[in-house]
């Protein structure tokens, strides 16, 4: 059986005004869908032409995702894992490697299997699979 890999696929950008966030990534071309607004001042995704994805999350949101994450603005950069497992084998081997983990794996609200690791410049990386509509929940107050 091949090893399964994790692979690049989004930059997650942590802000403190979403609305000025939104209007400035929007002048700069990017298309950024109106939310649902139970999401708008917490969460935007946008996909670009080539797969990569980025999503803007506020800033107090972000430690309701990722129980490490140290306030205010930021960075973390993501990518997709193959399977659930594949998510908690990465994350075990790189702390298992020395890497600090910010969010150990869990069942994410949004359906996927989520964990955080931080490289050695201390910038944030998300693991993800793909989300599962049958895990799904509603996601944390703000």
């Amino acid at each position: 059986m091949a090893e399964e890999k994790t692979a690049f696929n989004l930059v997650n950008i942590v802000v403190t005004d979403m609305e000025a966030s939104v209007a400035f990534y929007r002048r700069l071309g990017l298309k950024i869908p109106d939310a649902d607004p139970a999401w708008d001042d917490v969460h935007r995704s946008a996909k670009m032409p080539d797969g990569i994805g980025l999503d803007l999350d506020a800033a107090g949101f972000a430690s309701k995702w990722d129980q490490g994450w140290r306030g205010g603005p930021g960075v973390v950069l993501g990518f997709s894992a193959p399977s659930r497992d594949a998510v908690d084998a990465t994350y075990a081997d790189l702390t298992g490697a020395g890497y600090r983990g910010q969010q150990p794996p869990y069942d994410a609200f949004w359906g996927a299997r989520y964990a955080v690791v931080e490289d050695p410049d201390g910038n944030a990386v998300g693991l993800m699979s793909e989300p599962d509509p049958a895990r799904r929940a509603a996601p944390p107050s703000a």
